[in-house]
């Protein structure tokens, strides 16, 4: 089999080619793809060229792992059945390409245990579950605190945010500078971080991936207060230690998000508990991929742009 890919050839060169797939094997699951996600953190340094060097790494690679299809061949033995929607997050399947994530194409062979039904209903939002699934890790770890401050007002910090409120906590400051994405809160408040005066918060998210901001927050803590870094970060995160030594303060790292925290997003958006609404601004048929990943990252007004694969 053959499929449509997007791959980044090198650093900000996007093109929309046919690869061959890999073989299949037992217990793989044919999937045609309806939309994709594009990540603003970590596909944004793999189109920047300044995702920091891991194994498995290089140019060309399939990026991707927030997309959503129907099953078009489970095999017999598969617990799946045709036409079901499914959320993948992520293949390893591709000839001539590296599978850096590697699930933003119109076909894709993936282990049925990597994939999870999603409700109809929820339609082009269900690409959203990883970013969901990746705030539900940062406040399900053990003895974790809910947010009192986040620091960004992206899909991620308003996903904190909401997630924040339907787990039951007070609902959070959020901190953002950029006049474009002040609005649409809902539940929860959003400030300039220069117009809020607390400096005695017991626990900050950070989500901005801004590395330099560290000592800024640190000087926003309560004595043992914690700051949570969930964003990515490509450079070097430093700090002064005398203030964090004066206030006690705890770092701590969220990594990427496991199974189970996707089974419990999914179980919040389908109750009607944790909403999905408005997050997704823009949307591009996958054919005018490059341009879609340039506004993805480059206009401040987009959110959340997904490309569309359907007419593929």
């Amino acid at each position: 089999m053959k499929a449509i890919a997007v791959v980044l050839k090198e650093p900000e060169q996007v093109a929309v080619t046919q690869l061959a797939l890999s073989a299949r094997s037992d217990g793989d699951v044919v999937v045609d793809i309806e939309w994709s996600g594009i990540s603003t953190g970590t596909e944004r340094l793999l189109w920047s060229g300044r995702m920091p060097p891991f194994p498995g790494m290089g140019y060309p690679l399939v990026p991707g792992y927030e997309s959503v299809g129907r099953v078009v061949d489970a095999g017999d033995r598969s617990a799946l059945s045709v036409g079901e929607r499914v959320f993948i997050p992520g293949a390893h399947c591709f000839e001539g390409a590296r599978s850096v994530f590697g699930a933003t194409a119109a076909r894709l062979l993936v282990a049925e245990q990597r994939l999870v039904r999603v409700d109809e209903k929820l339609g082009d939002q269900a690409v959203l579950l990883a970013l969901a699934a990746t705030a539900h890790h940062a406040v399900a770890a053990p003895g974790a605190a809910l947010p009192e401050r986040i620091v960004g007002h992206g899909v991620l910090g308003r996903l904190l945010a909401r997630l924040t409120v339907a787990l039951g906590g007070e609902p959070p400051v959020v901190w953002e500078r950029n006049p474009q994405r002040m609005s649409g809160a809902t539940g929860y408040q959003v400030l300039d971080p220069a117009e809020d005066t607390a400096r005695d918060c017991r626990c900050i998210y950070d989500v901005s991936g801004d590395a330099t901001l560290l000592n800024a927050l640190i000087a926003r803590l309560a004595r043992g207060g914690e700051i949570v870094l969930a964003g990515f970060y490509s450079e070097a995160l430093e700090f002064s230690f005398p203030p964090a030594f004066m206030r006690e303060a705890r770092i701590r790292v969220a990594a990427e998000w496991k199974p189970e925290d996707l089974v419990a997003v999914r179980g919040l958006v389908e109750s009607g508990g944790l909403s999905l609404d408005g997050l997704i601004t823009h949307s591009s048929d996958s054919k005018r991929a490059a341009s879609a990943y340039r506004a993805a990252f480059e206009d401040a007004s987009c959110l959340k742009m997904i490309l569309d694969w359907r007419t593929c």
